[in-house]
């Protein structure tokens, strides 16, 4: 991303309706990520009920009638569900950016973010967050080092989206997850593709067969934010026709309507959980190492 859209990222991402919405959606994910995780775990010759599942709880999995322990379950273990420690859920956010969907993630454990901008991770730091400074093509991470990896709008800044999705799946544990949101269909490409140094914006096939490429199963593909894709495809056509150039898109906003706008958008998590959308201005992917 260009050096000046960091701050105006970390003015605006708490309030501007475009970030909000899409944490609320992403929020969601997480919440269904969790709970399929947790559900993989239970007690030896016990059966899966309400007394054997790990639970989330203050930003924890917690094996009830387990005390508490800092190891980490091997990758048998993990496979055969027979957690018997108690431990956080551990969350990489690779392109960490300046730390808004980072602070949402750590709702589900302990999350760090990796990001290649000192100034992006400074914004990090004055917020308390973990982060550590790498590229996503190269992460600073051991093998089968975290539960859950997100790339949430990154894959499309990568020179080698491919090589940088391998990277993911080699620091994420076996059974482990990943989530990713990326831009939808070039023909929508806009200002702030250009000021971000997107070099693609995708068609939900060319995203999969890319993590599937990585060695990730699929579990779930979906466009998403499809309430304001009309509005978006005729600002950017008139940006085009025009020639407007705004220093970012994210200030072209009217601050009284972010509310109403943040919660009109957010109200997409309901559907998704119903069905996939068909087309839309993103595209959200699960999948499981």
């Amino acid at each position: 991303m260009q050096q000046h859209t960091y701050a105006i990222m970390n003015r605006v991402e708490d309030s501007h309706w475009w970030f909000v919405g899409r944490r609320a959606i992403l929020q969601q994910f997480m919440a269904e990520i969790v709970e399929t995780i947790s559900s993989r775990f239970q007690v030896p010759g016990s059966r899966l009920g309400e007394s054997s599942k790990i639970k989330v709880q203050s930003s924890r999995f917690v094996e009830r009638g387990s005390s508490v322990s800092d190891n980490q379950p091997s990758k048998t273990d993990f496979e055969s569900g027979t957690l018997n420690v108690e431990r956080a859920l551990r969350i990489l956010d690779v392109g960490c950016g300046t730390g808004a969907n980072l602070e949402m993630l750590s709702e589900f454990g302990m999350a760090e973010g990796v990001d290649v901008s000192d100034e992006a991770l400074d914004f990090c730091k004055s917020k308390g967050l973990e982060v550590h400074k790498g590229e996503a093509e190269e992460l600073p991470f051991a093998d089968g080092e975290f539960d859950v990896a997100t790339a949430l709008d990154v894959v499309e800044h990568l020179d080698d989206d491919i090589a940088g999705l391998r990277e993911m799946h080699r620091v994420t544990r076996e059974g482990g997850k990943l989530l990713v949101f990326v831009p939808a269909f070039m023909w929508l490409w806009g200002v702030q593709d250009d000021i971000s140094n997107h070099r693609i914006r995708y068609t939900k096939k060319q995203i999969v067969e890319r993590i599937e490429k990585a060695g990730f199963e699929i579990e779930r593909a979906t466009y998403a934010n499809i309430t304001f894709f009309v509005p978006i495809l005729l600002g950017r056509l008139f940006m085009k026709l025009t020639g407007l150039k705004p220093e970012s898109e994210n200030n072209i906003n009217v601050s009284a309507l972010n509310g109403f706008l943040g919660a009109f958008f957010s109200a997409e998590r309901f559907w998704l959980k119903k069905a996939p959308f068909p087309f839309g201005v993103s595209i959200i992917v699960t999948a499981r190492k």
